[in-house]
């Protein structure tokens, strides 16, 4: 018995006293505020829109949690589900979907991702980053195709690209 509360006794001090080295307890975090996710969502859209496709686009913050959605008129029903869940699996896997659609594709050891719940592993889904730092994503769904979805998410990043950097 005396063993045990020498060991539980070490224990309580290990567990109360500073550990060397040891990190803070807390961080901060930089969070794109409504008004940036919503420049970098209309520039998006704006973009679609000059190419002539009809789009929604989503921007979520670091989290994966949509801060704006912006649906044009004529884009599908589908579309602003999609491009929510494109934002959030590029947050979410810290890759954009054009490129996770490389790695995870039949007979690649990551294959398997695609079947997750919300993971969309086509082009249209990319990082916003922002000194050194993942900021959020966006989304893009409704041009014909992966790549045109990107292109204009990158439109989209590129309206707030000065504004984030720090």
């Amino acid at each position: 018995m005396k063993h045990l509360s020498l060991i539980v006794g070490a224990l309580a001090a290990a567990t109360l006293a500073p550990a060397v080295g040891a990190q803070d307890a807390t961080y901060s975090v930089r969070l794109m505020t409504p008004e940036t996710a919503l420049k970098a969502a209309q520039a998006a859209l704006k973009s679609c829109r000059d190419s002539g496709y009809q789009v929604a686009v989503a921007v979520v913050d670091r989290g994966g949690v949509a801060q704006v959605l912006l649906r044009d008129r004529f884009a599908g029903p589908h579309t602003p589900r999609m491009a929510i869940d494109k934002a959030w699996t590029a947050v979410s896997f810290r890759t954009n979907t054009t490129d996770l659609a490389r790695v995870t594709a039949p007979g690649q050891p990551q294959s398997g991702v695609r079947h997750r719940p919300r993971v969309v592993t086509v082009g249209g889904g990319l990082m916003i980053e922002g000194g050194g730092a993942i900021l959020g994503g966006i989304g893009v769904s409704g041009a014909p195709g992966g790549e045109a979805d990107d292109t204009c998410a990158k439109a989209g990043i590129a309206a707030i690209k000065e504004s984030i950097e720090f």
